[in-house]
Parts: structure tokens; sequence; C-alpha cells
């Protein structure tokens, strides 16, 4: 099994937990959680594999992919109370999710001849996929587009792995290198409040509420 490989499957794993975590959140049965499981443990890489061409994707042509999803999801049904104990466990794992994908992504990539600046962006994609795709079924706004640094982060652990790639150095410790950083940022972010700055709105004057003469006597 590839170094590459280990990484997909640990990043399925992980985001497949944290999609049933949400599910358990949200009160669905075990059907319900089984789906966010793979859902978000998967929509990422097949997205990427979609896109360069590896077809079928590699969540549906292997057993383990599933196998990996629904184990996180039958683990986190049974067991939730242990999972729950770590702070936030739903963003933890999510952002465990986000780095390796982002740099699994970015290196498979490389992979079939992908320039390096697309190769970056099809790892953030890979990052970003399935937990987007968890929280639209949820009804709730994607995290990548609220969150404290959640697609830069991924942009900058995939960038990581790219430049590696340009310098020659060892793929395997170029992925690792760009997963802690974006494990990192991710939860500093989240610990200190960092984001990207907002569009600030206009504001309204107070609309003055019209009282009849008859009342005001």
């Amino acid at each position: 099994m590839s170094f590459l490989l280990v990484l997909d499957l640990a990043g399925t794993f992980v985001f497949a937990i944290s999609g049933a975590t949400a599910g358990v959140a949200r009160r669905l049965d075990l059907f319900g959680i089984l789906v966010l499981s793979f859902v978000a443990g998967n929509l990422g890489g097949i997205t990427r594999d979609v896109l360069i061409g590896s077809v079928p994707p590699a969540a549906i042509s292997d057993w383990r992919y599933l196998a990996v999803s629904l184990l996180a999801g039958v683990i986190t049904f049974c067991w939730y109370s242990a999972v729950d104990r770590l702070r936030s466990p739903v963003l933890v794992f999510d952002a465990a999710g986000l780095a390796l994908f982002a740099v699994a992504g970015a290196q498979k990539a490389l992979a079939v001849g992908l320039n390096p600046v697309m190769a970056a962006l099809l790892g953030m994609l890979t990052g970003i996929g399935g937990g987007m795709t968890r929280d639209i079924l949820l009804a709730e706004i994607p995290t990548v587009l609220r969150a404290d640094l959640y697609a830069i982060a991924a942009l900058a652990g995939a960038a990581v792995v790219v430049i590696s790639g340009l310098l020659h150095l060892p793929p395997a410790a170029a992925m690792i290198a760009g997963a802690l950083l974006c494990f990192g940022l991710r939860l500093m972010a989240i610990q200190r409040g960092w984001r990207l700055p907002v569009a600030r709105q206009p504001e309204r004057p107070a609309v003055e509420k019209h009282v009849p003469d008859d009342e005001r006597r």
C-alpha cells in the first residue's frame, strides 16, 4: 500500500467521522449517519478523480474507501460519547481530514502531470469538497464560506506539496509537512478567531414608526 493511498484512506476516515458526528448531533438515524459518513469522507476525492480523468473514482472502484467510511460511521454511532469527549469533535476531525485530503489531492494531481498552480487548487478542492457536501445535506451554510481560514489552510498545505515537488524534495516528507501546516493553521484559526475580512454593509437609518394623530393625544 502506497503512502499516498494511506493518506487518502486516513483522510477518508477522519472526514467520515466528522460527517457522522454532525449526523449524531442532528439526531439522524443509523442510515442517515452512514450516508453522511460516506459523503463527507469521499465527495472531495471523487471530485478530484473526475477532474483529473481518473475514472471510475477510487472511492467507487476500491472497496476500502466504502469500508473505511462505514467503519467510521459505526464507531461514531456506537461510541459517540467517547468521540464527543474531544473539544469540538466535528471541527477537530474536519481539520484533520482537510489537511490529509489537501496534500493527497495535490500529490495525486502532480502525479498525473497537472501544472503546479492547478495541482495546488485541486488539492484545496479535494480538501473542502466533502465538508461542503456534508453541510449542504444538513441545510447549513458550508463551513468553507464562513469559517476561519478554511480553504486558505488547505491551499497552504497543498502549496507545500507543490513547491516541494518543484524542488525535487521527498514526496512523503512534503505531504507530512503540508498536512501539519494545514492542520495547525486551521486549529489556530479556530482558537484565535482568525478569518478573512468580510464586506461592510452600509448602516441603514432606523425607520421612525408612524403614530396616528389620535394616538398622540
